[in-house]
């Protein structure tokens, strides 16, 4: 199988089967892709330019060379999986930590960001009790720590956490 180098970033590429995997990657603080309709070829390309590791769980795509033989990294994720399911598979296999959590619509890196900064993006009820807030590099969506967050972080932390299963 093709490693990635310890100074890379693990990245993730999820094919089209995947969305609600790809969004739990991301908040599980890692970058991943998902694109819906992205065909077998179209996958495999996006991860070998940007360097992702494929999440797939077609059996197809492991006949085609360049998975296959192993140049480009895959996990098959197997049938019949709930979404929590796959984030524990996922998370099980290639031993992985949780991070930061990252943009949950397209897997950009969150900066935090004043309260004056997203005034106009932020419910008044939520700028009334909060105090930080996160936008994403990419996309420009903002995020912030309020009740749908923390529901996040504890169903990750029930999943992923070592003893807690």
């Amino acid at each position: 199988m093709a490693i990635l180098t310890k100074d890379e970033p693990l990245q993730f590429a999820c094919d089209a089967m995947l969305g609600g995997l790809a969004r739990w990657l991301r908040a599980a603080g890692y970058d991943t892709s998902w694109h819906p309709g992205i065909d077998d070829w179209e996958l495999i390309r996006v991860a070998k330019r940007e360097r992702r590791f494929l999440l797939t769980s077609d059996t197809g795509i492991f006949r085609i060379g360049i998975i296959r033989d192993g140049e480009l990294a895959a996990l098959f994720i197997p049938h019949g999986m709930g979404k929590s399911d796959q984030l524990r598979f996922v998370f099980d296999q290639m031993h992985l930590p949780i991070q930061e959590p990252r943009c949950m619509a397209c897997g950009g890196e969150l900066r935090e960001r004043t309260r004056e900064d997203v005034r106009d993006r932020v419910p008044t009820k939520s700028l009334a009790w909060l105090d930080r807030f996160y936008e994403c590099v990419r996309c420009r969506k903002v995020f912030w720590h309020g009740t749908h967050w923390q529901r996040i972080e504890k169903v990750l932390v029930r999943l992923i956490s070592p003893g807690t299963n």
